[in-house]
């Protein structure tokens, strides 16, 4: 029977994995936030992983607050990068694979085609290249890693980008939101289940994107969250990006090519709205 640890257990990605873990009775798990396991203390995680006997680490761990990164970049630095070079490290000594989560933010944004994982990086925000700098040092400490980029997360669990209209969608009269910005949601629970695929079919080391299927501004992702919740009175208003006072700089265009991923490991991929309207659902229960 496998160990597996999940660290960032408490967020959008952790509690899905928990979820879909009740169904996957073949593991035995360690769920683990900041509370069990402070995976910034390079001491504290080598003897977890080996008192454990860890097969797979699953980090679901990071500073994720895009804009106050640009003001604490070490202590973005310290989660997005020093914290995954010991979850790396602890990894390799005990011969276990990493799955690592990251980001569309590793690009600058300026492609029109979909991103592949041998683009050239080029990140432009504190938070992005932390995050780059924890996939680089994933990968030299760790033979066995998988960095997963993903974009647009969302899911029942925690604060996300859907749960934030819903709110504001029924409080307000008028909601101003960029058009712009392209990308591609990602349901959470998409994304635990591409996890649970890799471990059961074994990690094949490497960088993989995925997200749902399709792309759609973040004014036509709203336009649907207000649709399948029903909400009808508040008037959205089109934006762009430079009326919107960001701190860090988004992306304009971040779709990612979701092709290697599938054929390795024979996958498919749900359409964006199909997802949202099944997340929407568990939301209004």
């Amino acid at each position: 029977m496998k160990n597996i640890l999940v660290t960032g257990a408490n967020g959008q990605l952790g509690n899905e994995i928990r979820i879909l873990s009740q169904n996957n009775k073949e593991y035995n798990y360690f769920f683990t936030d900041v509370n069990e396991l402070d995976i910034c203390n390079e001491g504290m995680v080598a003897e977890f992983v080996i008192d454990n006997s860890i097969d797979v680490i699953i980090n679901c761990a990071a500073y994720t607050a895009v804009d106050k990164a640009e003001d604490n970049e070490e202590l973005c630095d310290k989660l997005n990068n020093i914290a995954v070079g010991n979850l790396a490290a602890a990894a390799e000594r005990n011969s276990a694979s990493l799955i690592h989560i990251s980001t569309d933010y590793v690009f600058d944004g300026t492609n029109h085609i979909p991103y592949k994982e041998d683009e050239e990086t080029s990140p432009a925000s504190v938070y992005g290249r932390t995050k780059l700098a924890g996939e680089r040092r994933a990968m030299e400490l760790c033979s066995h890693c998988m960095i997963i980029r993903t974009a647009w997360l969302y899911s029942e669990f925690g604060n996300n980008f859907v749960k934030t209209m819903m709110k504001l969608g029924k409080e307000k009269e008028s909601l101003g939101v960029v058009f712009d910005q392209i990308g591609t949601p990602t349901y959470a629970k998409d994304l635990a289940e591409v996890v649970f695929a890799a471990i059961n079919k074994g990690v094949v080391p490497g960088i993989y994107h995925f997200s749902n299927e399709g792309v759609c501004s973040w004014f036509d992702f709203t336009k649907a969250i207000f649709r399948l919740s029903g909400i009808t009175g508040c008037n959205l208003k089109p934006l762009h990006t430079y009326e919107y006072p960001y701190k860090a700089h988004r992306p304009h265009f971040s779709v990612l090519d979701k092709t290697k991923i599938k054929e390795t490991y024979g996958i498919e991929v749900s359409y964006w709205e199909d997802s949202l309207k099944e997340c929407i659902n568990e939301l209004t229960k």
